[in-house]
């Protein structure tokens, strides 16, 4: 068993990414953040429409209670059963709270109600706090007929979730023949609707996905952060690793990491795969196989932090020395990786960037000596293809809402850059995995401490971590 002090790495980890103090209410952003937001909201709905944006619902169970994404993004308040109101008519916005709930308060805490209204518009700059009682009857107050109503198709995300995957479960329980329920987002459109016959009600997903695809400074600060504890958590996970350890254990190893700084949520569900079948599944999650001398371990991981996320991957080898063909593979990944990273700035588009990218790779794929007919498909497979490098927004989801690939980069555009190379013959699967952020100079990689280099890797891996294992008698 590996011996180490344990007294000084625990306090450096606290010391590396101090958390913020405790609160009970959001102080990321001011008033101003979200009156700016809100006008390019009154500017995409325009002057003679409505929109209406619903909060959570209570949480059920002994779960951490957490806003939707959009509701939070609007407004900062985390009270559930909130709506916000936005006219465009008086660019005005009317922020509804529940009224106050004695029991809840005393089995939770305090939590903003509409008693709170001068408070509530102190935080957030709304025009109008009122209670969701004044929406039971003629609500929206004074609607023409001529208006239009906005709402989200869409379903909201909360925590670990992103579009997609909530679309493919939505389906999932209307395919269901003893279910069939739609959204809520489905059912609070149906119910304009139903109560506003004479109003076209339309989808305001897409505006809300073009401002969230630009992050402001404020918001590029919460995605630094939450990549500053992933990559933390990773480099413990890595120090942690054995043979003869268990996916789990470096799971914990990372997660210890995320809540001593503050985060208590996860961006999505640990993947942290050992050996070439778990590996291969892309969103392996089971994480309870134990660790064997010659395995790789790719670990995909990251903290949701005041609700700001990052995604990160990294590949090492169980042992702490990678074996000729892990490390020939690997390298090649990582030449690709870094010469994306190179060409990424505001300006250019997404294909300019691959299409350069397969002229600056060619190089390094000819001089590279592949062991296997098979290994060298793959790799150029990778670059012919972009393999993934280029891949999806990150922000408040780690699969964000809003899209950058559509005209050329803008600085506050945040995404991971995931390049990912398969061989199929082999039923290998190998990535690297960074969140990054365009810049007005070039781009800013919010992990590029975090060990790239194979032999900065095998080095980290042969230090001592945080999970310090007792073999049982039964292990392998």
């Amino acid at each position: 068993m590996r011996h180490r002090n344990w007294l000084l790495p625990l306090v450096t980890l606290v010391y590396l990414a101090a958390p913020a103090p405790a609160q009970h209410y959001q102080s990321d952003f001011p008033p101003e953040e979200f009156r700016a937001r809100w006008a390019k909201l009154f500017d995409g709905i325009g002057d003679d429409a409505l929109a209406l944006v619903q909060g959570a619902p209570l949480a059920r169970g002994f779960v951490m209670p957490r806003q939707t994404n959009v509701f939070y993004y609007l407004s900062g308040i985390e009270t559930p059963h909130s709506y916000l109101l936005f006219d465009g008519r008086a660019r005005e916005v009317s922020l509804y709270l529940p009224p106050r709930n004695e029991r809840l308060e005393r089995s939770e805490g305090k939590v903003l109600n509409a008693d709170d209204a001068a408070l509530v518009a102190e935080l957030t700059g709304v025009d109008h706090v009122l209670s969701t009682d004044e929406m039971r009857a003629d609500f929206p107050p004074g609607l023409q007929r001529s208006t239009t109503l906005y709402a989200m198709f869409t379903p909201s995300e909360g925590q670990g979730e992103s579009r997609h995957e909530l679309e493919a479960a939505l389906a999932a329980i209307a395919d269901d023949p003893w279910d069939g329920r739609i959204g809520r987002e489905g059912r609070f459109a149906q119910l304009l609707r139903q109560r506003h016959p004479g109003n076209a009600v339309r989808d305001l997903t897409p505006i809300l996905d073009r401002m969230r695809a630009v992050k402001s400074p404020r918001e590029v600060a919460l995605i630094r952060r939450a990549s500053q504890l992933a990559g933390l958590g990773m480099m413990e996970a890595m120090r942690s690793t054995q043979v003869g350890a268990w996916e789990y254990q470096l799971d914990a190893a990372a997660r210890y990491v995320f809540l001593v700084n503050g985060a208590r949520l996860e961006a999505y569900r640990s993947i942290t795969a050992a050996g070439t079948e778990n590996i291969r599944n892309g969103h392996y999650y089971k994480n309870d196989s134990q660790l064997h001398d010659g395995d790789l371990v790719l670990m995909d991981f990251a903290p949701d932090d005041r609700y700001y996320v990052s995604d990160i991957g990294r590949v090492w080898p169980v042992n702490g020395t990678y074996a000729p063909w892990q490390r020939e593979l690997l390298q090649v990944i990582l030449e690709y990786h870094k010469i994306v990273l190179g060409l990424i700035r505001p300006g250019v588009t997404t294909d300019e960037i691959l299409a350069s990218a397969r002229e600056l790779m060619e190089p390094v794929l000819t001089r590279t000596a592949f062991s296997k007919p098979s290994y060298e498909r793959a790799a150029r497979k990778m670059v012919e293809t972009g393999g993934g490098v280029l891949s999806h927004p990150v922000g408040m989801a780690v699969h964000d809402d809003g899209r950058y690939r559509d005209g050329p980069l803008q600085v506050g555009h945040v995404f991971a850059v995931d390049p990912q190379l398969w061989v199929d013959e082999e039923n290998l699967y190998l990535r690297y995995e960074d969140t990054i952020v365009v810049t007005d100079d070039g781009v800013e990689n919010f992990t590029a401490f975090l060990p790239s280099e194979l032999d900065d890797i095998e080095a980290l891996v042969r230090e001592s971590g945080i999970v310090q294992r007792v073999p049982a008698d039964d292990d392998e």
